[in-house]
C-alpha cells in the first residue's frame, strides 16, 4: 500500500501566497471602509462640531461620500500594500502553520483540537512580526493621509520613504504588539474553527463513501471561521488601526494608554467600530482564501504526479 507523500513546504507557501493576492484584491474595499470607520471615531474627540457636520455616519456612506467626492480609485488607496503584504502573509500563513502542525501531531500523527489552535496561533505570530505589521501600517497610513486636504504620499513607495525617513524603520512597526496579538488570536481561532468544522465534514463524507470534498463546502467552512473570527478579535484590531494612524504618536503613548483612551473616550462598543466591512471581509475571505489554497494545492498535486522522480 502506498503511503501519502507529504506536500512541500514550497507548495503550501505557494498556495497560501496566490490565494492571499486575489483574496486582498477581491476584498479591498471592506477593508478601506472598515479603517476609516475606525480612524474617524479616532479624531472624533478633537473636534466634536466639526466631526458631526463632516464625518460620515457608516460603511454605505463612507463609500457613496468617497467615490462622490474623490472617485471610484479612492476605495482601493492602500490596495498595493495590501495586496503585496496579504499575498506574503497568506504565504507564511499557511506556511508556518503545516509547520507548527507538525511539530504539534499526537501519537496518532493527528492534529485536532486545541493542538491545531495553537498552530493557528504561532503561524499568526509569525505572520504578525515578519509581516503584516509593516504592510498594515503602511496601508493605515496612507489611507489616513489620502482624508486629508493636502496628502504628503505620492504612492506605495513614496510613502514608504517618507515614514521610514521622518520615524525610521520603527515607524513601520507602529503597532507591533496589538497586531501580534490580533493576527495570533486571528489565526488561532480560524484554523481552529476552521480544521474542527473541516474534520467533522470530511469524516461524514467518507462514512457516506463521499472522498472528495465540494468546494462548495469549504468556502462555507470557511467563511464560519472568519464570522466567528471577527467578534472574537474586533477589539484589537480597532486598537491596531488607532496606534498605525498618522497622529498616534502624539496620541498614545503605548497599548495600555490607547485602549483606555478609547475606552474613555468612545465608550466600550467603540472596540467594535469596524465589525460590519470587517465581517463582510473576513466571511468572504475566508471563504476565497481557503477554496483557493485547497484548488492550487490540489493542482500542484496533480503535476507532481507528472513529475520524472515521481513516474
Amino acid at each position: 500500500m502506498a503511503t501519502k507523500r507529504k506536500d512541500p513546504a514550497v507548495y503550501t507557501l505557494t498556495a497560501g501566497s496566490i490565494a492571499g493576492a486575489i483574496e486582498a484584491t477581491i476584498t479591498y474595499p471592506t477593508e478601506f471602509v472598515k479603517t476609516q470607520l475606525q480612524l474617524q471615531q479616532g479624531s472624533k474627540s478633537s473636534s466634536p462640531v466639526q466631526k458631526s457636520a463632516t464625518a460620515p455616519k457608516g460603511p454605505i456612506d463612507i463609500l457613496v461620500s468617497t467615490v462622490r467626492t474623490q472617485g471610484l480609485t479612492a476605495i482601493y488607496r492602500g490596495l498595493s500594500a495590501m495586496v503585496i503584504g496579504n499575498t506574503a502573509k497568506a504565504g507564511v500563513r499557511f506556511f508556518s502553520f503545516e509547520q507548527y502542525k507538525n511539530l504539534l501531531k499526537d501519537s496518532e500523527g493527528k492534529t485536532t483540537g486545541v493542538r491545531s489552535v495553537l498552530a493557528g496561533l504561532g503561524a499568526g505570530m509569525t505572520e504578525a512580526l515578519f509581516v503584516v505589521t509593516p504592510s498594515e501600517t503602511i496601508k493605515t497610513k496612507l489611507i489616513h493621509d489620502g482624508n486629508s486636504a493636502n496628502p504628503q504620499y505620492r504612492g506605495l513607495v513614496h510613502g514608504v520613504k517618507t515614514i521610514v525617513k521622518a520615524e525610521g524603520l520603527g515607524g513601520i512597526y507602529r503597532g507591533v504588539i496589538p497586531v501580534m496579538a490580533r493576527q495570533g488570536a486571528n489565526s488561532a481561532v480560524r484554523f481552529g474553527v476552521y480544521s474542527s468544522l473541516n474534520d467533522l465534514v470530511k469524516a461524514r463524507m467518507m462514512a457516506s463513501g463521499t472522498q472528495q470534498m465540494p468546494a462548495a463546502y469549504t468556502f462555507g467552512i470557511g467563511a464560519i471561521a472568519g464570522i466567528v473570527t471577527v467578534y472574537t478579535t474586533m477589539p484589537l484590531d480597532v486598537v491596531k488601526t488607532k496606534m498605525q494612524g498618522l497622529n498616534a504618536r502624539q496620541l498614545y503613548s503605548g497599548v495600555f494608554d490607547c485602549c483606555w483612551k478609547v475606552f474613555k473616550n468612545e465608550g466600550l462598543l467603540s472596540f467594535w467600530n469596524g465589525a460590519t466591512p470587517r465581517l463582510a471581509r473576513l466571511s468572504m475571505s475566508g471563504g476565497i482564501v481557503f477554496s483557493i489554497y485547497e484548488s492550487t494545492m490540489t493542482i500542484l498535486r496533480k503535476l507532481d504526479n507528472f513529475s520524472p522522480l515521481h513516474s
